[in-house]
């Protein structure tokens, strides 16, 4: 059984899901963790008319309906689509805490999160700052990350949801070599044999300690630590060419990118519907779209559910593996 949280009321989330439902996830075995009355209102402003069901736990699914824990925390009233809400907010970071707890319990396999907005949430959680360190702090996991993968790169980052001055503050021996650790682990379960770069910090990987030593100090000896564990890793490397190898000259399976958007911007680009977000870390499966709520587009009916039919099916796949040992 997966747990899907259905995100920001007001973005597109809602949308998705009973679309993704209608589409192909019908016999899949999940509960969303939610609110009725925003599915509710897109089922009937978007003629969707995907039969729900109201369940207390997820134990209680059962197939033919979409089978939600309607958390009840938002009325009709309170569903506008494209508007930013302190309620849609607090809504939908109660939908992560409580499937979280759920998988924590073991009472679902994984969770599969829906976009959230960080304004929104933050209005009544001034010190939320993404889903990932949400998930970390409920699960008591201080080591986490993120891991974006699509059929042609996988990157994860030593840092996300922080300024720049803080990114290159936690290029730090300790964070890297468990980033690279946390790395290894999933990129190889999830294709056996892949071939795993590591990006400098740096403009040309530092060149030679020109444009700064984080390379010379901090990343070579974690990736020659890597390496002597009997990791397939390379760097650092300049992270202006790296992509152009691992994409078209197939050197590459993985990259270890050291802040957010040297990440980010290379998979966006490549695969902006079919990425996934995976968290690496947590005692529990956790998947998400790689998107956001996309207010703009909100309630007229064009959202695509490509990228969360991706994260569903890469969520079963991880909780296999995680079944089979």
């Amino acid at each position: 059984m997966i747990g899907v949280t259905m995100g920001d009321a007001n973005g597109v989330g809602p949308e998705i899901v009973l679309k993704a439902w209608r589409e192909g996830l019908a016999g899949a075995p999940f509960v969303l963790y939610g609110e009725m009355a925003a599915l509710e209102h897109y089922n009937s402003t978007l003629g969707l008319r995907v039969p729900l069901r109201r369940v207390r736990e997820p134990r209680e699914s059962a197939p033919g309906s979409l089978n939600v824990i309607d958390l009840g925390l938002l009325q009709s009233g309170d569903v506008r689509p494209g508007e930013l809400s302190a309620a849609a907010g607090r809504a939908a970071r109660e939908a992560v805490v409580r499937a979280a707890r759920a998988a924590l319990a073991g009472q679902i396999e994984a969770v599969v999160t829906l976009p959230v907005n960080k304004q929104a949430i933050q209005m009544s959680d001034a010190r939320f700052t993404g889903h990932t360190e949400l998930l970390g702090e409920v699960c008591g996991a201080s080591d986490v990350t993120i891991l974006l993968a699509s059929e042609r790169l996988m990157v994860t980052h030593i840092s996300t949801h922080c300024s720049l001055r803080e990114a290159i503050a936690r290029v730090t021996p300790e964070r890297v070599r468990r980033i690279l650790e946390l790395t290894c682990d999933a990129v190889l379960r999830l294709k056996p044999g892949a071939r795993i770069a590591v990006a400098g910090l740096n403009p040309h990987a530092g060149e030679g300690g020109a444009f700064g030593d984080e390379e010379i100090r901090v990343i070579a000896p974690a990736v020659e630590w890597a390496r002597a564990q009997g990791w397939p890793m390379e760097g650092p490397l300049p992270p202006d060419t790296l992509f152009y190898l691992a994409v078209h000259r197939g050197r590459y399976d993985a990259v270890v990118c050291m802040y957010h958007d040297q990440g980010h911007i290379p998979l966006k680009l490549l695969d902006f519907e079919g990425g996934v977000n995976v968290t690496l870390g947590l005692p529990i499966v956790r998947t998400s779209v790689d998107h956001g709520t996309a207010f703009d587009i909100a309630g007229r009916g064009v959202a695509s559910p490509k990228s969360f039919v991706a994260a569903f099916r890469l969520a079963e796949k991880l909780a296999a593996a995680r079944r089979s040992g």
